[in-house]
């Protein structure tokens, strides 16, 4: 299964100011429901709370501290998912990403909610497309393949 992060990003790497921020800055957000119609998205409970509209057609897994990932993914029979944040969610399925979907923002927040939480790892990432998101404004998603 393709396991893919998928995050709207500041160019300091923040994906939200503070964790009960309802983010409004994104300008990729009929992107995201174009990429994730009919799959399963998978985000923890800060980031469920801010969301404003119910995201349709999609089974929504909400998860908690205590889950672990590879419980969580054995039980989606899914051919892919998406990890939608928070910065803690996003680590915790660090080690099962296939896939990464970045949309960099002309933005900096200097502090906030980073896109991985304390992460000391790395991954190595192969570029496999970029997508217009507004070009007007030079906002683009970058995807990513997992090496």
């Amino acid at each position: 299964m393709d396991v893919i992060l998928i995050a709207a990003v500041t160019q300091d790497g923040f994906i939200a100011r503070h964790e009960n921020e309802v983010t409004s800055w994104t300008k990729d957000l009929w992107l995201f429901k174009q990429q994730t119609m009919g799959y399963p998205v998978i985000m923890g409970s800060n980031t469920w709370a801010t969301l404003k509209t119910e995201l349709k057609n999609r089974e929504v897994i909400i998860i908690h501290r205590n889950d672990v990932a590879k419980e969580v993914l054995r039980k989606i029979s899914s051919k892919k998912c998406f990890i939608a944040g928070g910065g803690r969610t996003n680590t915790k399925f660090f080690n099962e990403l296939t896939h990464i979907y970045l949309t960099p923002h002309p933005l900096l927040f200097g502090s906030g909610v980073r896109l991985f939480y304390n992460s000391k790892k790395e991954l190595k990432l192969l570029q496999e497309k970029i997508v217009s998101v507004d070009e007007k404004s030079g906002i683009y998603q970058y995807q990513y393949k997992v090496k």
